[in-house]
Protein backbone atom coordinates (compact mmCIF):
# COMPACT_ATOMS: atom_id res chain seq x y z
CA UNK A 1 0.00 0.00 0.00
CA UNK A 2 1.77 2.90 -1.15
CA UNK A 3 0.73 6.09 1.35
CA UNK A 4 -2.16 8.50 0.53
CA UNK A 5 -1.12 11.81 -1.09
CA UNK A 6 0.66 14.28 0.45
CA UNK A 7 1.09 18.02 -0.69
CA UNK A 8 4.54 17.83 -1.89
CA UNK A 9 3.28 14.02 -3.69
CA UNK A 10 0.26 16.03 -4.93
CA UNK A 11 2.81 18.74 -6.25
CA UNK A 12 5.61 16.33 -7.65
CA UNK A 13 8.05 17.10 -5.28
CA UNK A 14 10.19 14.04 -3.99
CA UNK A 15 9.72 13.58 -0.51
CA UNK A 16 12.24 11.30 1.74
CA UNK A 17 13.10 12.62 5.18
CA UNK A 18 10.29 15.35 5.29
CA UNK A 19 7.61 13.82 7.84
CA UNK A 20 4.27 15.30 5.68
CA UNK A 21 0.75 14.50 7.12
CA UNK A 22 -1.76 13.08 4.89
CA UNK A 23 -4.12 15.71 2.86
CA UNK A 24 -7.65 15.58 3.68
CA UNK A 25 -7.71 13.85 -0.27
CA UNK A 26 -5.24 11.20 1.05
CA UNK A 27 -6.72 10.63 4.53
CA UNK A 28 -9.99 9.72 2.57
CA UNK A 29 -8.47 7.43 0.39
CA UNK A 30 -6.68 5.85 3.41
CA UNK A 31 -10.14 5.13 5.23
CA UNK A 32 -11.70 3.65 2.13
CA UNK A 33 -8.64 1.36 1.19
CA UNK A 34 -9.33 0.29 4.58
CA UNK A 35 -12.32 -1.65 4.38
CA UNK A 36 -10.37 -3.94 1.59
CA UNK A 37 -7.65 -4.09 4.14
CA UNK A 38 -9.16 -5.16 7.69
CA UNK A 39 -9.97 -8.58 8.91
CA UNK A 40 -7.66 -9.97 6.44
CA UNK A 41 -5.98 -12.17 9.33
CA UNK A 42 -1.97 -10.36 7.95
CA UNK A 43 1.10 -12.09 9.50
CA UNK A 44 2.78 -8.79 9.21
CA UNK A 45 1.46 -5.34 9.29
CA UNK A 46 4.88 -2.80 8.45
CA UNK A 47 5.07 0.30 8.28
CA UNK A 48 7.81 2.93 7.44
CA UNK A 49 8.48 5.19 10.48
CA UNK A 50 7.38 7.99 8.72
CA UNK A 51 4.04 9.85 9.50
CA UNK A 52 2.47 9.45 6.08
CA UNK A 53 3.10 5.73 6.07
CA UNK A 54 1.89 5.10 9.56
CA UNK A 55 -1.22 7.53 9.11
CA UNK A 56 -2.57 5.93 6.40
CA UNK A 57 -2.03 2.38 8.26
CA UNK A 58 -3.76 3.54 10.94
CA UNK A 59 -6.45 5.44 9.24
CA UNK A 60 -7.16 1.98 7.16
CA UNK A 61 -7.65 0.32 10.50
CA UNK A 62 -4.50 -1.70 11.15
CA UNK A 63 -2.41 0.89 13.17
CA UNK A 64 -3.07 -1.60 16.33
CA UNK A 65 -1.50 -4.53 14.57
CA UNK A 66 1.70 -2.10 13.04
CA UNK A 67 5.28 -2.98 13.00
CA UNK A 68 7.56 0.03 12.08
CA UNK A 69 10.34 -1.03 9.62
CA UNK A 70 13.44 1.05 8.70
CA UNK A 71 13.98 -0.91 5.23
CA UNK A 72 10.20 0.81 4.24
CA UNK A 73 11.73 4.06 4.84
CA UNK A 74 12.14 6.30 1.28
CA UNK A 75 15.10 6.99 -0.47
CA UNK A 76 16.86 9.88 0.97
CA UNK A 77 17.05 12.71 -1.52
CA UNK A 78 20.13 14.72 0.41
CA UNK A 79 20.09 18.15 -1.60
CA UNK A 80 17.30 17.05 -4.02
CA UNK A 81 14.83 16.76 -1.10
CA UNK A 82 11.52 19.14 -1.86
CA UNK A 83 12.52 19.43 -5.64
CA UNK A 84 10.51 18.49 -8.54
CA UNK A 85 12.51 16.20 -10.86
CA UNK A 86 12.90 19.37 -13.67
CA UNK A 87 14.20 21.24 -10.90
CA UNK A 88 16.52 18.81 -10.52
CA UNK A 89 17.28 18.22 -14.20
CA UNK A 90 17.90 22.20 -14.56
CA UNK A 91 20.56 21.75 -12.02
CA UNK A 92 22.21 18.38 -13.69
CA UNK A 93 20.63 17.52 -17.08
CA UNK A 94 21.51 13.74 -17.09
CA UNK A 95 20.22 13.24 -13.59
CA UNK A 96 17.86 9.58 -13.46
CA UNK A 97 16.92 8.82 -10.45
CA UNK A 98 16.49 5.09 -11.32
CA UNK A 99 20.07 5.69 -12.05
CA UNK A 100 21.67 7.96 -9.65
CA UNK A 101 19.68 7.30 -6.71
CA UNK A 102 20.97 5.38 -3.62
CA UNK A 103 20.46 2.01 -2.56
CA UNK A 104 17.47 1.18 -0.48
CA UNK A 105 16.81 -1.92 2.02
CA UNK A 106 14.54 -4.07 -0.40
CA UNK A 107 17.10 -7.29 -0.79
CA UNK A 108 16.67 -7.14 3.59
CA UNK A 109 13.26 -6.59 3.64
CA UNK A 110 12.22 -9.35 1.14
CA UNK A 111 14.30 -11.98 3.57
CA UNK A 112 12.21 -11.38 6.31
CA UNK A 113 8.71 -11.54 4.10
CA UNK A 114 9.67 -14.84 2.71
CA UNK A 115 10.28 -16.10 6.51
CA UNK A 116 7.06 -14.98 7.38
CA UNK A 117 4.42 -18.21 7.49
CA UNK A 118 1.16 -16.11 5.71
CA UNK A 119 0.60 -12.78 3.83
CA UNK A 120 1.78 -9.49 5.09
CA UNK A 121 1.28 -5.29 4.38
CA UNK A 122 3.56 -3.38 3.74
CA UNK A 123 2.53 0.63 3.86
CA UNK A 124 5.40 2.91 2.15
CA UNK A 125 6.51 5.26 -0.30
CA UNK A 126 6.31 4.83 -4.33
CA UNK A 127 9.89 4.47 -4.78
CA UNK A 128 10.92 1.87 -2.15
CA UNK A 129 7.80 0.18 -3.04
CA UNK A 130 8.80 0.21 -6.72
CA UNK A 131 11.99 -1.18 -5.64
CA UNK A 132 10.61 -4.40 -3.38
CA UNK A 133 8.58 -5.26 -6.55
CA UNK A 134 11.36 -5.01 -8.67
CA UNK A 135 13.37 -7.10 -6.72
CA UNK A 136 10.88 -9.45 -5.66
CA UNK A 137 10.43 -10.29 -9.48
CA UNK A 138 14.05 -11.07 -10.16
CA UNK A 139 14.62 -7.35 -11.47
CA UNK A 140 17.44 -4.36 -10.77
CA UNK A 141 16.52 -1.55 -9.25
CA UNK A 142 16.19 0.40 -12.27
CA UNK A 143 13.22 -1.79 -13.35
CA UNK A 144 11.15 0.09 -10.80
CA UNK A 145 11.73 3.06 -13.47
CA UNK A 146 9.15 1.04 -15.65
CA UNK A 147 6.11 0.29 -12.62
CA UNK A 148 4.08 3.37 -11.66
CA UNK A 149 2.39 3.98 -8.25
CA UNK A 150 0.19 6.34 -7.54
CA UNK A 151 -0.42 7.10 -3.92
CA UNK A 152 -2.96 5.58 -2.36
CA UNK A 153 -3.43 2.66 -4.29
CA UNK A 154 -2.78 -1.21 -3.57
CA UNK A 155 -0.67 -3.50 -5.10
CA UNK A 156 -0.33 -7.27 -4.50
CA UNK A 157 2.55 -8.98 -4.86
CA UNK A 158 2.75 -13.30 -4.87
CA UNK A 159 2.94 -16.61 -6.11
CA UNK A 160 2.18 -18.64 -9.32
CA UNK A 161 2.81 -21.89 -7.86
CA UNK A 162 6.70 -21.05 -6.71
CA UNK A 163 7.41 -18.61 -9.37
CA UNK A 164 7.08 -14.71 -7.78
CA UNK A 165 4.94 -12.64 -9.55
CA UNK A 166 2.79 -9.00 -9.59
CA UNK A 167 -0.67 -10.55 -9.35
CA UNK A 168 -1.88 -6.57 -9.20
CA UNK A 169 -0.12 -3.24 -9.80
CA UNK A 170 -1.42 0.24 -8.49
CA UNK A 171 -5.24 -0.66 -7.87
CA UNK A 172 -7.42 2.56 -6.76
Amino acid sequence: MRHGETEWSASGKHTSRTDLSLTEAGRARAIALGSELRGAGWEMVLSSPLRRARETCELAGLGNEMAIDEDLREWDYGEYEGLTTPEIRAQRRDWNLWRDGCPGGADHLLGTLRRSDGDCVLFAHGHILRVIAARWLGQPVAFGARIALSTGTLSTLGFERETEVLQEWNRR
